[in-house]
């Protein structure tokens, strides 16, 4: 008996073979793919700029041009190719930073918004208090001046009774308690020798816990009158009634949870001495600005009142000002940890730009009035000048203000793996965008696709008019272009490449 083996139709055999190469290709495309996809924008790139010279007559090189490929490139079109020399180059400012190859990047499509240079609540301004009633004798300090943690601002001369009455029953109580000390030495020897009963020694040992205990009280009350540890430890040593107290410039962020108002260490949220020198500030502490000065020689103050205001401009808050149909975007870019960009006027119409700045909080109401979101961004500040005046005073100037406007720029959404060039890298003439590449000493024009341009970005379609290495302008693309159509005699339109 014969096996007999089915015939199979030979559009099966293909479908099965179909399979078994498509299959294993797709399973593995991460193998073959980028390769395959490289060497085709390669050849398209390589067709299309051999047409480009056909179409313009350069069919050939000729002995004239000596084959020069301007740094291994295919020949270039003259008409649309432009040779820069070295001072052209630096009157365009075409620098090496300004000359560099394209790459890609993540591009974040992003919002602009109003926004204003805020002070942070309860941290930039610092205000001094005297926490006793006395008279001005000196002020250290003058307005607008900027001084370290730690400087000496004022001095008091004190003239609050209460405390001058806690001082004077501490020393008194002081001074019972050495005279019961000195007794019970005496009657201590007196007792051995049987001379004295012991309940002598007994009463006197109970009159001197009294004492303590007494002392200790009064030791709180001067704490709470606003000295010191050390300083009520400085009256029980010198046996003097405190009468003068140096106010020093606090610290923003020094503190201590066993000092209170007055603090013997001058580095708190209000310093204050009696006989010591002047500390020392905090090493690398910003200055802190005397912005506002409320009192004068000889002027009397109360226990409580604010005697200057002191501004820490170090670190500022840029509140950005939304509306109310972006508060969801808003919202996605501070919960995926965007960051964002501010946006300086410059003079001349130029951009000073701010980078890489996050999103502290987003506010939880709408503002009534104006219908917008506020949100805050930290904006850590920058000192422009310095100057020492000849009397001894120092001032600084920031380079960031309260009130100064400006813009933000908020990442709504994001684009991986794009050629994103700056801005002045590309010009619009009609229809078309062109770019500047790099070819030897010359810069030949290239058409691009430009996907998306802001203010400051212009994302390049990745079709193989440029490719990631190629060296292009990073600005100029206007000046190049009008200087293109000098060259061929064309008038130029001085407002082509600009959007206003």
């Amino acid at each position: 008996m014969k096996l007999r083996i089915p015939k199979i139709p030979l559009n099966v055999i293909g479908w099965l073979v179909a399979v078994a190469i498509v299959v294993p290709a797709f399973v593995y495309r991460g193998a073959w793919f980028p390769g395959t996809e490289a060497w085709v924008k390669r050849t398209i790139g390589v067709y299309r700029q051999s047409d480009s010279s056909m179409g313009h007559g350069h069919d050939k090189l000729s002995d004239d041009s000596g084959g020069d490929s301007h740094g291994g490139h295919a020949g270039h079109d003259e008409s649309s190719s432009l040779e820069l020399s070295d001072q052209a180059l630096r009157n365009l400012g075409l620098t090496p930073e300004f000359i560099q190859p394209v790459k890609l990047s993540t591009y974040r499509r992003s919002i602009t918004v109003p926004a204003v240079i805020v002070e942070r609540p309860g941290r930039t301004r610092l205000q001094v208090a005297t926490p006793m009633t006395g008279v001005i004798r000196h002020v250290h300090a003058v307005s607008g001046e900027a001084v370290k943690p730690g400087t000496l601002l004022f001095e008091i001369r004190l003239t609050h009774e209460d405390l001058v009455q806690a001082q004077t029953s501490f020393l008194q109580t002081l001074g019972e308690l050495d005279v019961e000390r000195r007794e019970i030495i005496r009657l201590t020897e007196a007792t051995k020798s049987g001379a004295i009963p012991r309940v002598k020694l007994l009463e006197r040992e109970y009159a001197k816990d009294k004492l303590e205990a007494l002392l200790s009280a009064q030791r709180e009350a001067l704490r709470l009158h606003g000295l010191s540890k050390e300083q009520v430890d400085q009256i029980a040593e010198g046996r003097r009634l405190l009468r003068e107290l140096q106010v020093f410039a606090p610290s923003p962020d020094k503190h201590s949870e066993d000092e209170l108002k007055l603090a013997g260490k001058p580095f708190l949220q209000a310093a204050f001495q009696a006989d010591a020198g002047q500390p020392k500030p905090i090493d690398d502490a910003p200055p802190l600005v005397l912005s506002e000065l409320r009192v004068h020689k000889g002027q009397s103050v109360n226990a409580g009142e604010t005697l200057c205001t002191l501004s820490d401009y170090s670190q500022l808050y840029i509140e950005g000002l939304a509306f109310e149909q972006d508060a969801g975007s808003i919202t996605a870019a501070a919960r995926r940890n965007w960051t964002v960009r501010a946006v300086f006027e410059a003079p001349n119409n130029e951009r000073q730009t701010l980078d890489d700045l996050s999103i502290i909080r987003l506010s939880n109401e709408i503002d009534t009035n104006s219908r917008t979101l506020h949100f805050y961004a930290g904006l850590p500040n920058v000192i422009e000048s310095l100057k020492n005046t000849d009397d001894g005073n120092f001032f600084v100037g920031w380079r960031y203000r309260p009130g100064q406007r400006l813009q933000l720029e908020v990442p709504v959404e994001e684009w991986p793996d794009e050629i994103v060039l700056p801005v002045e890298a590309v010009t619009k003439e009609g229809a078309e965008f062109y770019a500047f590449q790099q070819n030897g000493s010359h810069f030949d024009r290239v058409a691009v696709h430009v996907k998306h341009r802001d203010q400051s970005s212009a994302v390049i379609a990745n079709d193989g008019a440029l490719f990631p290495g190629d060296v292009v302008a990073w600005r100029c693309a206007h000046q190049m272009q009008m200087a293109l159509k000098n060259k061929s005699g064309a008038g130029a339109d001085p407002h082509a490449g600009h959007t206003h």
